[in-house]
């Protein structure tokens, strides 16, 4: 690797828990923003965009609980143009160690007179006042372009000069509806280091949707042309097709470094983790084949390849799976195995619970022990990213059995504790899952619809523990829930219950407030 000092480094502004968030299905309360906050910051990300924070009440409390909790990066708050919405950004911000405050007003025709109704002067006068607005308040401002890939390059350079002259440390170029090729957005961004009398005053950032599939291409062309900041989010995910992925752009500059001449900060070997995470809280799977964190992007079943990788990973690999993190099952887990063993494996997985939770990690441990021969690291790793996006709510399970054959409909029998009662019912239904969602709603006395179901499992085999993941409609709002379990019916309870907790939970709050 060349030495670091004649290197470029390119930061990585996180946006999973805002751009990401607006992934259909992927909302996030504020326990799964917490906990990803930590993955993010452990695997050391320079910018977090915790979110938008005039977009909701909960959504400003987000921003501002990660805000006081994060120590080593910056925390930013998306917000428009406007007046009301950088003083609710700074509100939501003011609290971090670190604080941004990100700006955005589109500059593309078809926006200013579709959707602003604004002349481009009138545009050019609120950037600047905008942005003055904003670094009055907040030390650290970036302003993006939205659409800029589609906006007229003299006014790209006059509102890229004049928002730096007001105070932007970071100017954000995005490709908000993925139109850009390769060839076409590095031109962009050299044209603007080059039109741009005072760039040097500030970083150079690229925003990249993936709505063609570029978004990850699209965004290495800015950095080879000289862009500093990256955003993107973990596993692509993003609205619409998504964001550039960030696994993707940072292994990318780490495995080509020599041909970037750039760097990052990241810890790689955090990044499967992440993902994971990600995946967990949000119930959005990854594809087998996705690049980097996919269960197929180090599998090898062509006889050529094996045979290579046997003689020498680098035949077919170009890079190792451990640079990811990509756990390898060195200790074999099962029943006789002991709490010393078991704590050490989750320091070698990178997973934090406190002494309580880890007792109750190891209790789940044995049980699932009991019910396979061994236990891999995905299996641990599904039990902890499940016990910490859990919490103890309105209801519990206590037990369930079912009466499900092909010749008489599916019967259930659900009993919960709910506070200190016992309550059971029994229902029928299509199938032993919808049964016993049913007998959930009886005992409740609730009525939900259930908008998605997908079940996955967690590792290969007869024995594999099964995640599923639901989305439940409660009202006006939708809750995501996912369960883990050897029993397919079983995982799909904890799921469901898990999704209406947390909506009986947000009725309360509301309630309250």
């Amino acid at each position: 690797m060349s030495d670091k000092t004649d290197m470029r480094k390119i930061h990585i502004f996180d946006t999973t828990l805002r751009d990401g968030e607006r992934s259909p299905g992927c909302t996030m309360n504020l326990r799964d923003k917490l906990l990803v906050t930590e993955m993010l910051e452990a695997m050391r990300v320079d910018i977090i965009e915790a979110g938008f924070a005039i977009a909701s009440d909960g959504d400003f409390e987000a921003v501002k609980a990660i805000s006081k909790v994060v120590k080593n990066c910056a925390v930013a708050s998306l917000c428009r143009a406007l007046e009301k919405d950088i003083d609710r950004a700074w509100e939501a911000v003011k609290h971090a160690v670190h604080p941004r405050l990100h700006t955005f007003l589109a500059t593309s025709p078809i926006h200013m007179s579709a959707k602003l109704k604004m002349t481009p002067d009138e545009v050019y006068e609120r950037v600047v006042s905008m942005v003055k607005y904003a670094r009055n308040l907040c030390p650290e401002v970036e302003f993006s372009l939205e659409d800029c890939s589609r906006s007229e390059r003299p006014f790209i350079f006059k509102i890229v000069e004049g928002a730096i002259a007001a105070g932007a440390n970071t100017i954000n170029i995005p490709d908000t509806v993925g139109y850009a090729v390769p060839s076409e957005f590095s031109d962009l961004t050299r044209d603007i280091i080059a039109n741009v009398p005072n760039i040097d005053e500030a970083r150079l950032s690229v925003h990249c949707h993936n709505d063609l599939g570029l978004g990850v291409a699209n965004t290495l062309a800015a950095i080879e042309a000289g862009a500093t900041q990256a955003e993107c989010t973990i596993n692509g995910i993003g609205e619409r097709a998504g964001n550039a992925a960030l696994e993707e752009i940072v292994m990318a500059l780490h495995t080509r470094q020599e041909y970037y001449n750039a760097y990052t900060d990241i810890d790689t070997t955090k990044i499967y983790a992440t993902s994971r995470c990600v995946s967990n809280v949000t119930g959005s799977p990854v594809q087998p084949n996705k690049a980097i964190v996919g269960e197929n992007a180090f599998a090898h079943e062509a006889g050529i390849h094996q045979h290579g990788v046997m003689a020498n990973p680098l035949t077919y690999e170009i890079m190792t799976p451990e640079s990811i993190g990509l756990p390898r099952n060195k200790m074999i887990l099962g029943k006789h195995s002991g709490k010393h063993a078991f704590t050490q494996r989750l320091t070698d997985l990178g997973i934090k619970l406190e002494a309580i939770k880890i007792e109750e990690l190891f209790t789940q441990f044995k049980a699932l022990a009991d019910r396979k021969k061994t236990v891999s690291d995905a299996d641990i790793e599904a039990l902890a990213h499940n016990m910490a996006t859990t919490f103890r709510g309105t209801a519990e399970l206590d037990r369930f059995s079912t009466i499900a054959s092909n010749v008489i409909t599916p019967v259930s029998t659900v009993r919960l504790r709910v506070g200190e009662d016992l309550v059971e019912k029994v229902s029928a239904g299509d199938g032993p899952v919808n049964a016993s969602f049913s007998a959930i709603c009886d005992i409740l006395g609730i009525s939900c619809r259930l908008e998605d179901y997908q079940l996955s499992a967690v590792t290969e085999g007869m024995d594999a523990q099964c995640r599923a993941s639901v989305r439940v409609r409660l009202g006006d709002h939708a809750y995501r829930g996912n369960g883990i379990s050897t029993d397919i019916v079983e995982a799909s309870i904890l799921a469901y219950l898990q999704a209406i907790n947390a909506g009986l939970e947000a009725s309360k709050v509301q309630q309250q407030e």
